[in-house]
């Protein structure tokens, strides 16, 4: 029975550092959208900020550049809300993950137990077994030397 257990202990513990694996590599995928995001908005900021350094001549390319400004800041306030949405997915997979890390612990600590109770069975059987007992040699003296 404690061998059977044992198997069903370990095939758990695999389970869960499976579980906890996907959960930090969610976490760091999540994380890396993110950084993808801030760095998009920054870049549009960039651009926002360079497109007046230039000082246009005729009218209608203020009014080109007015347009591209406004969608600009359009562009970065759609994306200061995608940030915001990629930081609440980061905070639930980052949740997921202290859980998973929780259930693999817990996990370990089962097989462990699982284990020892094993061996101490297997102890428990070697010392129930009969001792073996030599039998005196006949060619022995009273010492056990031979004659």
């Amino acid at each position: 029975m404690s061998a059977k257990l044992l198997a069903r202990r370990k095939r758990l513990a695999r389970v869960r550092d499976a579980q906890h694996t996907l959960a930090v590599a969610e976490t760091a995928r999540a994380q890396a959208e993110a950084n993808a995001i801030s760095d998009n908005a920054k870049r549009l900021e960039k651009v926002r900020a360079e497109l007046f350094k230039a000082d246009p001549q005729l009218g209608s390319t203020f009014a080109a550049y007015r347009e591209l400004a406004d969608r600009l800041e359009k562009a970065g306030k759609q994306l200061e809300g995608a940030l915001y949405d990629a930081n609440k997915v980061i905070d639930q997979k980052q949740v997921q993950q202290r859980a998973a890390n929780r259930d693999k612990e817990i996990a370990e600590r089962l097989r462990e137990r699982a284990h020892e109770r094993h061996e101490d069975e297997q102890e428990a059987r070697i010392a129930a077994l009969p001792r073996k007992r030599s039998m005196p040699s006949r060619q022995s003296d009273e010492w056990g030397r031979r004659k």
